[in-house]
């Protein structure tokens, strides 16, 4: 039950997320913002959820992942809420900041929090659930906000969702408060410095891993509909390609095939996933037919799935349960810094849908290689 929550606090963090997608810019635009700050205001929200996850991590680690987790949730529904304060780009801004704070305390204590209370044994089938609640949410967010706000407004949307996060911090509150961890926690908490956690080969990997995933995810999200629109084809053939890959990822999240996570170390799972991935989007750069193309992100999507699994694992193999907190957070601060990379960089580099899905497949296949290499030498420590 107590697993379930947090499984649904997940879920409702990236929902979080993904339903801003499609009412954040016009949010901006109707409160009177330029281009520059519009972009500004839709990449604030990273911009501070990195922090967030950071500091996450490190009061996580001192504190507990029930305390930041209940703050998190409070937090994040309260500047939800605020959004109806909002009265220029200005303002707007600033609520985006605290919001992307807020938001960014959940996630790596509610990761934390699972990790303490799944049995070492079943680490990879735990992440495959998450990950299958983090697919979700990318279908489900950006629709129903872009119908509810078509039907009301976006204010609206942000104080529904403030609403139930309000309600989760406060629920958490009493279900969570008093469950005993499955790992068993010392005696004495070890206060790791950061820079330790780098050093250790696992971690470096799953950071990586982290980076590349998310960072796939932001070239996808920029190139897929320009190379859509210049096939002819419109905006919703893109959205049905990205969907294709969600219930793909989550099919296999949910699917017995989830038990593979546990049955093969994460150094072989993670090859398989990023070489998926890198080859999947090596092919888009050249399909031109709608069939084609959902089959290819069909590929995608299995490349995700075990992608995902694979990093988790790395991270809770890596470090001890005390340096858990700050682990997680670093790890999803690379997860954001992924998505704006991704974006963002071909966007500076102008490159061309076929120049930004070659280049993307080719890291992703090259890191696959790279791990698999890693892995033949010798077996990985967990120091």
């Amino acid at each position: 039950m107590m697993r379930a929550f947090v499984y649904l606090i997940v879920f409702f963090s990236f929902f979080d997320l993904f339903a801003q997608l499609p009412i954040m810019s016009p949010l901006a635009e109707s409160l009177g913002a330029a281009p520059f700050l519009i972009g500004l205001a839709v990449g604030m929200y990273s911009f501070s959820n990195t922090i967030g996850n950071i500091l996450s991590g490190f009061w996580t680690d001192k504190l507990g992942p029930f305390t930041v987790l209940v703050i998190g949730l409070l937090s994040t529904g309260a500047a939800l809420l605020f959004y109806g304060a909002a009265v220029n780009a200005w303002t707007l801004l600033f609520i985006r900041f605290v919001h992307g704070l807020a938001a960014g305390f959940i996630t790596p204590a509610a990761f934390t929090y699972l990790a303490n209370h799944t049995a070492n044994e079943k680490k990879g089938q735990g992440a495959a659930v998450s990950g299958a609640f983090i697919g979700i949410a990318a279908i489900a967010g950006p629709a129903f906000s872009g119908i509810l706000a078509s039907r009301t407004s976006e204010i609206y949307v942000l104080a529904v969702i403030g609403v139930v996060m309000t309600v989760l911090g406060s629920a958490a509150m009493v279900m969570l408060k008093k469950k005993r961890p499955a790992v068993p926690l010392s005696s004495q908490t070890a206060s790791v410095p950061l820079l330790v956690l780098f050093r250790s080969p696992l971690v470096r990997k799953a950071f990586i891993g982290a980076f590349l995933l998310m960072f796939s995810q932001g070239v996808l999200a920029y190139m897929l509909p320009l190379k859509v629109e210049r096939l002819g084809y419109g905006a919703q053939t893109s959205g049905l390609l990205l969907s294709t890959f969600g219930l793909t990822a989550i099919v296999v999240f949910l699917s017995p095939v989830n038990r593979l996570f546990d049955r093969l170390r994460p150094e072989k799972t993670f090859p398989f996933g990023a070489a998926m991935m890198g080859v999947s989007l090596l092919l888009i750069s050249q399909a031109e037919v709608p069939v084609l193309l959902h089959s290819i992100m069909a590929i995608y999507g299995v490349g995700f799935a075990f992608l995902f699994p694979s990093i988790n694992s790395l991270l809770v193999d890596a470090v001890t349960v005390e340096s858990r907190g700050r682990a997680y957070g670093c790890f999803y601060a690379f997860f954001s810094l992924g998505v704006v990379a991704g974006s963002s960089v071909t966007g500076a580099l102008a490159l061309s849908p076929l120049q930004g899905f070659i280049g993307t497949g080719f890291l992703l296949v090259a890191a696959g290689v790279f791990v698999f290499s890693q892995s033949l030498k010798k077996p990985s420590s967990s120091s």
